[in-house]
């Protein structure tokens, strides 16, 4: 219906034919939340260490720092023992003499348990009493505990090696029996030079205790430093190797 001036009324205009198109708008805009709501999943599942990779890594940590004090005390011993070899020699023999007690009261309370056989109680008394009385012994003064010392390291390496060798002679079968066989007659006769020379062979002992420490300090102190360089490698590359397994991209409807 028009009216006089020609222009349309309200009636006339066009109807809602031309609103759906806008009406997509927010369900367009709806599915935006729906995309950026996938950022937090993907950024959720980047890779984490397990409590068990964590566990390794301070246990390594924890290996090389102990390997690293051990090398040091080590190289410390060793000096200790070529600067003042008759302060090293003196402290040996104190120690020695409380491992010879301690040793015999072991021997002694073993000998009345009721865990020990009847027929070994009286060895077990013997030896715990022989010990008691050397380790009081090597209280006496550095030269007794010396001798002890000596003599004591001498027989254990004259035990040893004899011990050895006859193994090695009485088994064909044996592998690498020549290499026990040399062993065990190197052994004995260290052991018997030990018992023969007990003074100039324990300074000299001393000296090459106190090589070899300096040796084993400083090797151990290479494997730290080394154990600790691949730790960090490996490290390093678990830190590059950390990327997102999903990535966040827009809804195809957005």
């Amino acid at each position: 219906m028009t009216s006089p001036s020609g222009a349309t009324s309200p009636s006339d205009s066009p109807g809602p034919g031309p609103v759906p198109p806008r009406g997509t708008e927010p369900e367009a805009r709806g599915t935006e939340p729906q995309a950026r709501g996938t950022e937090p999943q993907a950024r959720g599942t980047e890779p984490q260490e397990s409590p068990l990779a964590e566990g390794m890594t301070a246990l390594a940590n924890m290996g090389w720092q102990i390997m690293l004090t051990m090398g040091l005390a080590t190289i410390a011993l060793g000096v200790v023992a070529l600067a003042w070899p008759g302060a090293t020699l003196r402290v040996a023999g104190v120690l020695f003499g409380i491992y010879l007690l301690v040793t015999g009261v072991f021997q002694l309370a073993g000998a009345f348990g009721t865990h020990v056989p009847r027929h070994l109680r009286v060895l077990h008394f013997i030896t715990g009493a022989v010990a008691i009385l050397l380790g009081l012994i090597s209280f006496r003064g550095t030269l007794e505990s010396i001798l002890l010392l000596a003599l004591w390291i001498g027989f254990s390496w004259l035990l040893r090696g004899t011990t050895e060798t006859a193994a090695a002679a009485s088994a064909p079968e044996m592998p690498a029996r020549g290499w026990h066989v040399a062993f065990g007659v190197i052994g004995a006769l260290a052991g018997v030079v030990m018992i023969i020379m007990p003074f100039a062979t324990i300074a000299t002992l001393t000296l090459v205790v106190g090589v070899m420490a300096i040796v084993l300090g400083l090797t151990e102190v290479i494997r730290a430093i080394r154990t600790r360089v691949e730790i960090g490698h490996l490290a390093a590359g678990t830190a590059t190797q950390r990327r997102p397994m999903f990535h966040a991209r827009p809804h195809p409807q957005h």
